[in-house]
């Protein structure tokens, strides 16, 4: 089997050259690295994995908690990170903190304190100031997606204006009778999703001076059976049913297709629904919504850690004012926007004339 010393004498450098190319940790010309890859390559080197992690005290691993594995966000977001992180020789442990309590507890102050992560992924987790204070402590990288964390960059939508927006858009059509299905309690502890998608719902409202009636109002659990059970709630009453209903996700936006076909009626010829993600099923389903792009969230999350894992060396101009931008202080945590896009399809329109 080839040795490093194999792959520098073909390449026609040291040993020392070989290893900063091969781990992309250290600058080293384009070109050598490509001479470098392309001796490696017709030797069949493979870097150890194992002796890497030694040298260089990295375990090319990063570590992702998430609250769910069966919710569509979540699991977006983690294809998207790791995606970025093959491309960069980066493996991925996933964490699911769906059980209890002392699941959680055990894998911050166990399993990511230990050296098997680099870094770390929170999605969608308000993390405590004794979470991210143990790991920074230790100098391993945090990222959020989801949600402001104190003192880590945090890549967070704009949660009131997504649901205003998709609000808007209602009323923009005509609708005056608007119904919403909003998260339950168990999905407001973390970043209040629920709250603020019902804050921009009411504020769409208010600016078209339209009274909020909490009787077109209805809970369910971001799922499509959830949104199902609730939206024949809301279309169950034949003189008295919005003409349109705005849905916290996706996935309880289709549930209200669902039921309204159920109930006999067609959408948007009777009702007009929206939702917010951009799900994957949400253009068979022809749902208006509006997109948040979690995969490229996850993608944007291993960025903002690789400058930390993999700094670059002579940063230009440009790079150096887009860090200070991302710079944090130990008190405040930068929050940086995600985009969204309003997309129209088939399910939204003008309401049904009486």
């Amino acid at each position: 089997m080839a040795g490093i010393e194999d792959v520098a004498r073909l390449a026609g450098v040291s040993t020392a050259t070989v290893s900063r190319a091969l781990s992309g940790n250290a600058h080293v010309s384009e070109g050598t690295r490509a001479r470098v890859a392309e001796a490696a390559s017709t030797l069949g080197y493979v870097v150890s994995s194992y002796a890497s992690s030694l040298a260089s005290g990295r375990t090319k691993n990063v570590g992702a908690v998430v609250p769910h594995l069966n919710r569509w966000f979540f699991c977006s977001v983690i294809e998207g990170a790791e995606r970025a992180l093959l491309r960069r020789g980066y493996d991925l442990t996933l964490y699911n903190l769906s059980g209890s309590g002392d699941e959680r507890r055990t894998v911050f102050e166990n399993h990511l304190l230990r050296q098997r992560v680099d870094a770390v992924i929170a999605v969608s987790l308000e993390l405590t100031d004794d979470e991210v204070g143990r790991l920074l402590r230790i100098g391993k990288p945090l990222v959020g997606v989801g949600g402001p964390l104190r003192g880590v960059p945090s890549l967070t939508i704009d949660d009131v204006a997504v649901a205003e927006l998709a609000t808007a858009h209602l009323i923009a059509l005509g609708h005056r009778r608007i119904g919403h299905i909003g998260g339950s309690h168990e999905f407001d502890l973390d970043f209040h999703i629920p709250t603020n998608r019902r804050l921009g719902y009411e504020r769409a409202l208010a600016s078209a001076g339209i009274p909020a009636e909490d009787a077109l109002y209805r809970k369910a659990d971001f799922t499509i059976a959830g949104g199902y059970g609730a939206a024949k709630q809301l279309l169950g009453a034949p003189h008295d049913r919005p003409t349109a209903i705005f849905a916290a996700s996706d996935e309880m936006a289709i549930g209200s297709i669902l039921a309204a076909r159920d109930l006999g009626l067609t959408v948007p010829g009777d009702v007009s629904v929206i939702g917010i993600d951009d799900h994957d099923l949400s253009d068979f389903f022809g749902l208006s919504t509006v997109a948040q792009f979690p995969d490229r969230q996850g993608e944007q999350a291993v960025e903002l850690l690789m400058r930390s894992l993999q700094p670059s060396p002579q940063p230009s101009s440009s790079t150096k004012a887009e860090a200070a931008t991302m710079s944090v202080s130990a008190d405040d945590a930068a929050t940086i926007p995600v985009p969204y896009e309003l997309i129209v399809r088939s399910s939204t329109a003008v309401p049904p004339a009486h």
